[in-house]
C-alpha cells in the first residue's frame, strides 16, 4: 500500500512526486514518458532557443531529480482505477495492481487533431497546438489560427497583439459572433474565413502554409507558422466514474486541486483550472502534493511506512 500514486509523468506530475518525496511519503509516479509536452518544442526558422524563456528548463531538474531516485517511478499506462477498503486500486498494464491510499491525476490534455496531409509531418516544426505558449515570438509576423471556439479566438487575440497579420481559419461559425469574435472583426491585422476548413499542411522543412477549401474553392495561405486551436481534450478517462467533470471532461477541483472524491487530487492541464503554462502546472502539481500531504496526515495513517 503507497501512500500516494501520482498518475501523469508532465510538469505538474513530476512536481508532484517530487515535493511527496521531500514530505516522506512512500510515492509512486506511473506514467509512460517523464516531462509530458515538454517534449515536445515549436522549433521555427526564426527563432534560437535562448531568446526564448522555457519552462521545460525547470521541469528538466525535476525530471532528473525522479530518474536518480529511481524506485519512486514505473513506466507503464494506467487501464483503470477502482475505489479500495483502504483507498484506491490501480491496475497497471504491465504491472498488474498496485493501491494507495490516495491519488493525484496529473494525465494532462492533448489538442484536437486535423488529420490532414502534412500535420503529422510539420507537428512542432512550425506547426502547433498552443498559441498562449508562443504569441510573443511573432512580432511583425503572419499567423494562421484554426479553430472556431473560444480557444482559437483566444489565441487569434493574443497574436493580434505583437503580430502583423492573423488568419483565422474557421470551419463554422462556432463562436465568432461572441462579444471577443466582434471585436477581432474589427481590426484591421485580423482575417477570418469562415466556413473554410484546412486540407493539407505545406512546407518544406518547417511548415509555411496551409491550403484551405471552401466548398468548390481551394486556396492557400502562407504564413510564418500554423496553430490549431480546436479544442483541448483532457485526459480524465481513467476517473470519468470516480469524480465530477465539467462538459469539456475536464477534472473539477477546488483551490486545493481537490476533486469531488475524498482522497483524489488533480492538477495540470486535465483540470479545470486555468493551465496551458508549463510554470501554472508546476505550481498546480506542488499544490497537489502539499494538499494530498495534509489529507494523510489528517487521515491519521502513518505516512512513508511502504507495506
Amino acid at each position: 500500500m503507497h501512500d500516494l500514486i501520482v498518475i501523469g509523468g508532465g510538469p505538474a506530475g513530476l512536481t508532484a512526486t517530487t515535493y511527496a518525496v521531500q514530505k516522506g511519503l512512500d510515492v509512486l509516479l506511473v506514467s509512460r514518458d517523464l516531462g509530458g509536452k515538454t517534449n515536445f518544442r515549436l522549433q521555427l526558422p526564426f527563432v534560437e532557443r535562448h531568446m526564448v524563456i522555457n519552462g521545460d528548463e525547470v521541469v528538466n531538474r525535476f525530471t532528473r531529480e525522479i530518474e536518480y531516485l529511481d524506485y519512486v517511478h514505473v513506466m507503464d499506462n494506467v487501464e483503470s482505477v477502482k475505489p479500495a477498503k483502504e483507498g484506491y486500486l490501480v491496475t497497471l498494464s504491465g504491472r498488474g495492481e498496485v493501491e494507495a491510499r490516495c491519488l493525484i491525476v496529473a494525465t494532462g490534455a492533448r489538442g484536437e487533431l486535423l488529420e490532414i496531409p502534412g500535420e503529422k509531418e510539420y507537428m512542432m516544426r512550425g506547426l502547433c497546438y498552443s498559441a498562449i505558449s508562443y504569441a510573443q515570438l511573432f512580432i511583425d509576423r503572419t499567423v494562421i489560427v484554426i479553430g472556431d471556439g473560444h480557444l482559437a479566438l483566444r489565441s487569434v487575440a493574443e497574436l493580434a497583439r505583437i503580430a502583423k497579420h492573423v488568419v483565422l481559419v474557421a470551419p463554422t461559425q462556432g463562436e465568432l459572433d461572441s462579444p471577443l469574435g466582434r471585436r477581432l472583426r474589427e481590426r484591421d491585422s485580423v482575417e477570418f474565413l469562415v466556413g473554410y476548413r484546412a486540407v493539407e499542411v505545406k512546407g518544406d522543412i518547417y511548415a509555411r502554409g496551409l491550403r484551405v477549401r471552401n466548398d468548390g474553392e481551394a486556396r492557400e495561405i502562407d504564413g510564418d507558422a500554423i496553430f490549431v486551436e480546436m479544442d483541448l481534450i483532457p485526459r480524465s478517462k481513467i476517473v470519468a466514474g470516480l469524480v465530477e467533470l465539467d462538459k469539456k471532461k475536464h477534472i473539477k477541483v477546488n483551490a486545493r486541486n481537490e476533486t469531488s472524491a475524498p482522497g483524489i487530487f488533480a492538477a495540470g492541464d486535465v483540470t479545470d483550472s486555468y493551465a496551458e503554462q508549463v510554470l501554472i502546472a508546476i505550481g498546480e502539481g506542488a499544490k497537489a502534493a502539499l494538499s494530498a500531504y495534509e489529507y494523510l496526515i489528517e487521515s491519521g495513517v502513518p505516512v512513508g511506512q511502504p507495506d
